[in-house]
């Protein structure tokens, strides 16, 4: 199939693609959920405006964090959340907020979902393989022209975890060659594999077009600080691990740029988080029972700070892994200065209003 040229952007979109191209912290938006596994509107909007005051640049709604199993039409679940966070955004549209929707599965269902994106005034959307893994490289690409042409799009490296697949480096660069490819999100947890998206859209030659988010959340330091050869970097993170202490997300952001422009005091405090970010993200990703809690892991920290009443999910079989909880508190007394509680306790009441 060939490639055409991206669609032109609304004029309402050109702000929130700025920020986007600038670098922002972008979190993962989690599932607000009561005992009885219903959406908690409340809550879903409190985590909203939670993102968006503590000085988050968008969003990202529908992806992993969000629980995949929003997409089954049968739960009927995929519009009202997407709907919740776009209207609850507009509280905020001084800012231009990007908002980012996950779409997944097979073509047909992925244009669909952002169809339904671009209905609702989403920006990007970012196209996981979940649910498309028996699909062969090309007819991933060909999905993604295919949704393209309905929104741009964020390519995605999921790792195999948690429904994502190995991708090679030469489908980088064809991933790249696609005019609405705006942007990927590299979260394969793997220090090789990123480098295959490094070099793969490097050999593009719309490589400089392609922005570039970690979502690694087991190196996100490393990755905001590196500059690669082909000169890529990471402007910025589209992360489940800043679905939590936002605030502390948007200071970390900051010092890694400061750092990279000459900064030393920021590059020693920039490194010195490095470790005990990743020691935390290994506690609320559970990643020593292979990422099982990863999703309860967040609502339990979230839980703690009052923005959710429970660590419910769609999924009953869904919940802490062995021993995670003891690793929560323990990371929990570890690291304060990770956390932003104080943060979070002076605007509750608001969120919650």
């Amino acid at each position: 199939m060939a490639d055409t040229a991206a669609p032109p952007l609304a004029t309402d979109r050109q702000e929130s693609m700025k920020t986007f191209r600038t670098g922002t912290v972008i979190p993962a938006h989690p599932l607000a959920l009561d005992a009885e596994r219903r959406i908690d509107e409340r809550r879903q909007r409190a985590l909203t405006r939670y993102y968006l005051e503590a000085g988050a640049g968008g969003i990202a709604v529908g992806v992993h964090t969000t629980q995949f199993a929003i997409h089954e039409p049968q739960r009927g679940l995929l519009r009202p959340v997407l709907e919740l966070a776009a209207t609850t955004s507009t509280e905020y549209a001084d800012r231009a907020p990007v908002l980012v929707a996950g779409a997944c599965g097979p073509t047909d269902q992925a244009v669909a979902e952002a169809e339904l994106a671009a209905s609702l005034g989403y920006d990007l959307v970012l196209l996981a393989p979940y649910g498309a893994t028996d699909l062969s490289d090309d007819q991933l690409l060909d999905r993604t022209r295919a949704v393209g042409e309905v929104l741009p799009v964020i390519g995605f490296y999921l790792q195999p975890a948690v429904g994502g697949r190995a991708l090679p480096r030469p489908f980088w660069r064809r991933l790249a060659d696609i005019p609405s490819v705006v942007g990927v999100k590299v979260a394969p947890f793997d220090r090789y594999a990123t480098l295959d998206v490094v070099h793969g859209i490097a050999d593009s030659d719309r490589g400089d077009d392609v922005t570039f988010y970690t979502g690694n959340d087991d190196h996100i330091v490393g990755d905001l600080l590196a500059t690669y050869p082909t000169g890529a970097e990471f402007v910025g993170g589209l992360l489940g691990q800043w679905a939590v202490w936002v605030h502390s997300a948007v200071n970390l952001l900051e010092l890694t740029r400061r750092a990279k422009a000459g900064d030393d005091d920021a590059l020693r405090q920039a490194v010195a988080t490095d470790t005990a970010l990743t020691d935390a993200n290994a506690a609320i990703f559970d990643a020593r029972n292979n990422f099982h809690g990863c999703i309860p892991g967040i609502h339990e920290v979230l839980r703690r700070q009052g923005l959710l009443l429970g660590t419910w999910c769609l999924d009953e079989k869904e919940d802490l892994g062995p021993g995670q909880l003891a690793e929560i508190d323990r990371i929990w007394a570890a690291y304060p200065e990770l956390r932003d509680d104080d943060f979070i306790a002076e605007h509750l009441d608001g969120w919650l209003r």
